[in-house]
This record gives structure tokens, C-alpha cells and sequence, in this order.
């Protein structure tokens, strides 16, 4: 039985003018005539028995129809051009596997460890993306993401499967320099750790993402902030962390993902009072379907994956 799939050729021809809305800027990315383009998006319609593009005063635009269609063969030609890289570039052995994941987590914490999967799995290649969001696997070209957020957001994955890694632990860090004039000097080094009364005066550095952090904090430690909620906000763990070692103020982060500042002594613990929030870091893979084998090199590294997050 003929499946009903175009020729690349024509997708091309169509992905191209509908991100251009031009017939003649796609012609030029794609090395053809004008003329060439049209025949093929023309046959493209008539294939499919929809009218894509429509004439206008300022030249040729895109159907609702056309819009999602070319949303559709975007992500499709995305992903043969990189599954055929991949196999290219591997001669079909080990594999490849795309991994979504949040940046600050990302760079931080799984690429420092990264060469030690690599090690154990030398023929499979690991792709990074940044996504701070859920999503809808089948309309990334993603084989699993890295996730942190709350049980609840983990299970709202459509399709998918939530592997617990870590608890998320935030303690308060700062530059030494900003505990120099909170503390008594002589009573020890200014970089010791300060009373959470102490901080409740200094500057304080929030996340927007978790807009609560610096009061829930407060709140564990049993000391009234009545400027909790003031201070920049910034949306990633890394951001904070630069803020807080130019000294603008005490900043919420898990040190896990800032090993290197406290090691070079850039960031110190401003107070050694850690707080297990609600969130976690979880992996999530899509559900596997009957008869859908599974893909070995996304197998291994969700074993190695786990067991390294439980070290």
C-alpha cells in the first residue's frame, strides 16, 4: 500500500517559502528557480487537496491550514536531517539521543559528568537542549528531559513517565565581601556563616521562577522578613549565582550547582540552615507503546543517570 507522504523535495520547497512568505527567498536558500518552487508547492496542494499559500496585496501568505502544516514539516525535516547526521556521523553504531534539560542543571551539573557516560558508553552521542518548560514529545525532536518542578508538575508531561533523581536543597550564599560589615570581625573570619537575623538585613537576590523562596526560607528558620520579597529577580540558578559573587546580595541556590565558586571561594554559605523545597529534579520519557522497541542507548543513560543523581 502507497503511503500518502510527499517528496521531500516539495516539504523543502514549502518549509522554506512558508518561513520566508516568499516564493522567491526560497528559490535562493534552495538553490532553484522561482518557477521550480511553485511547481512543487502546487503539486504539494493539489496532493493533498488544500490550498496553502493565498495571493495578497503584499505577496504570497501562509492558510491557517498552510501555518500548521509548516509547523508539522519543520519538525519532521528537523528530525530526519538530524537522524540521518546521526547515523552518518556514527555508521550506525552506538547511537544518539537528545536530551532536554534546564540550563542552569545543564551546564552545572551534567556536563561536568558527562565524560564519565561517555566513558562507559563510547559510541553513544548525547545531545543537549535547553528547556525550562513542559512539553509535548511528539512535537520536539527530544528523547527525554530533565525536569525540575514539583511532584504534580513532573505527572503533567502528557505521554510520559516521571523518574525521580534529587531533591532540590537551596542553601543561602553570597560574596564573603557582603558579610564583612553584617558580622563582629573579631570574633572569627568574615566569612563565617551569619545568624538568619543577619540576613533578613542584607540584600536579598530572587528567582523569578520561585517567587517564594526567599519567605519560605524565612519562615522555616522562624524569622520575620519583612523584606522577603524585595530585591532583583533573575530566572536561572546561574544568573543568581554571578549577582551573588559580584556581592548584590544573599541568593538561594543549590549547591550542587555552584560547586565551583564555593571551591574558588567566590561564593561562601551565608548561613548554614539548608531548605528541602517541594521541587525535585526528575527525568521524563515518553510512555512506550506496544510494539515500539526501546532504545537502548536512552536506556543506558537513564540507568547511568540515576545512579550517578543518588552519589
Amino acid at each position: 500500500m502507497r503511503r500518502m507522504i510527499p517528496s521531500t523535495q516539495a516539504l523543502a520547497c514549502f518549509e522554506a517559502a512558508a518561513r520566508h512568505e516568499s516564493y522567491t527567498r526560497a528559490a535562493q536558500e534552495l538553490a532553484l528557480t522561482q518557477s521550480a518552487v511553485s511547481r512543487q508547492i502546487i503539486a504539494l496542494e493539489e496532493q493533498l487537496g488544500v490550498q496553502l499559500f493565498k495571493r495578497s496585496r503584499h505577496g504570497m501568505v501562509l492558510t491557517p491550514a498552510g501555518h500548521q502544516y509548516s509547523q508539522q514539516v519543520a519538525q519532521w525535516l528537523q528530525g530526519i536531517e538530524r537522524g540521518t547526521l546521526d547515523i552518518m556521523a556514527h555508521q550506525g553504531a552506538g547511537g544518539a539521543i537528545s536530551i532536554a534539560a534546564v540550563p542552569t542543571f545543564a551546564t552545572r551539573w551534567l556536563l561536568p559528568r558527562l565524560p564519565q557516560f561517555q566513558q562507559l558508553h563510547p559510541g553513544v552521542v548525547v545531545h543537549i537542549d535547553v528547556q525550562t518548560r513542559p512539553f509535548v514529545f511528539a512535537e520536539r525532536q527530544v528523547d527525554a528531559a530533565i525536569y525540575a518542578g514539583t511532584p504534580e508538575q513532573a505527572r503533567q508531561w502528557p505521554g510520559t513517565q516521571a523518574t525521580w533523581l534529587m531533591d532540590e536543597v537551596i542553601v543561602p550564599v553570597c560574596s564573603p565581601r557582603l558579610l564583612e560589615p553584617a558580622i563582629d570581625r573579631g570574633r572569627g573570619r568574615a566569612y563565617q556563616p551569619v545568624a538568619p537575623q543577619v540576613l533578613a538585613r542584607l540584600p536579598l537576590l530572587q528567582q523569578s521562577t520561585r517567587p517564594d523562596g526567599w519567605r519560605s526560607w524565612f519562615d522555616e528558620v522562624g524569622v520575620d522578613a519583612p523584606h522577603a520579597l524585595d530585591g532583583p529577580r533573575y530566572e536561572l540558578f546561574s544568573m543568581l549565582a554571578v549577582a551573588a559573587a559580584q556581592g548584590m546580595g544573599v541568593a538561594l541556590i543549590p549547591p550542587m550547582l555552584i560547586e565551583d565558586e564555593l571551591a574558588r571561594g567566590e561564593l561562601v554559605v551565608a548561613c548554614n540552615l539548608p531548605l528541602k523545597g517541594s521541587r525535585a529534579y526528575y527525568l521524563i520519557t515518553p510512555l512506550a507503546t506496544d510494539g515500539e522497541p526501546t532504545q537502548a542507548a536512552l536506556e543506558a543513560f537513564a540507568r547511568w543517570l540515576v545512579g550517578r543523581a543518588g552519589n
